[in-house]
């Protein structure tokens, strides 16, 4: 499932290619169910001809500003994506909107699963679900005290909190379970009983992970090759990471967790 990094790579992608510039034409599909509160016909009315002023996110949602309200907004659900291109053969399969503007680039956000959704909002980051968001690691990572703060207040097991998109906006399952492990923290730990140095190393290794993912595009290939990400997906038996520590898979806060019980206490 995309998660920060992903997003912010795509967000980049669009300001690259489409900031500043006038939206020619728009295409919608006929989608009721990625198209929600609006319809395709009236998005593609109420953005043709509209100049792209910013792309902004907060954690995995994403929105452009126009030169004139409302603004689209984006989420990306499981299998969403943005494609820039120039020739309209090349439009993606599941493409589910595609702005073709004045200079000919086109951008395509494709929705394989059709989880995911695409809305009109004058200002989405003053409504649900963004307005309810936690913080943004990427984009205003509280201070230590604050941070230490945040999460020690609560009782939950760490993981489960990691996840909590009113904590920390954007972490998913694979950079919770990246961040317990670079800091060593269990995963079932309850946030109160967590020491003073875990809470530093979870902040430092929250704040490293998802900028090293993000310098890197999100490209799973360049990540480093000491992460638990490589090792993590599919719960193989016998999974091993990197320097040869046993991967283990449990269940927490609903979520497939992968850790390592030889250095995570």
């Amino acid at each position: 499932m995309p998660e920060l990094p992903e997003v912010e790579t795509w967000r980049r992608l669009a300001e690259k290619h489409v900031l500043g510039k006038t939206i020619q034409s728009v295409y919608a599909a006929k989608d009721d169910i990625i198209f929600d509160q609006t319809t395709p016909g009236t998005f593609k009315r109420v953005l043709e001809g509209r100049v792209v002023t910013a792309l902004l996110r907060k954690g995995k949602h994403l929105w452009m500003e126009l030169d004139q309200r409302p603004w689209p907004y984006f989420h990306f659900g499981m299998s969403g994506s943005f494609q820039v291109y120039s020739d309209p053969n090349e439009r993606p399969t599941y493409c589910k909107v595609e702005w073709t503007m004045a200079d000919g680039t086109r951008l395509g956000y494709r929705n394989v699963r059709r989880i995911g959704k695409v809305r009109l909002w004058d200002d989405p980051a003053a409504v649900p679900p963004v307005s309810k968001l936690g913080f943004d690691p990427f984009l205003d990572m509280p201070s230590p005290k604050e941070f230490h703060a945040q999460l020690t207040r609560r009782k939950a097991p760490v993981k489960a909190i990691l996840l909590d998109q009113g904590f920390a906006a954007g972490v998913g399952n694979w950079i919770a379970d990246e961040i317990l492990f670079q800091a060593g923290v269990h995963p079932e730990k309850r946030c109160h009983e967590l020491k003073d140095e875990e809470v530093k190393r979870i902040r430092s290794k929250m704040n490293t992970i998802i900028r090293k993912a993000v310098a890197v595009a999100a490209d799973a290939e360049r990540f480093p090759k000491t992460w638990l990400f490589h090792h993590r997906w599919g719960k193989q038996a016998g999974a091993e990471t990197a320097n040869g520590h046993k991967v283990a898979f449990i269940t927490v806060g609903g979520r497939t967790t992968a850790f390592v019980p030889d250095l995570q206490i």
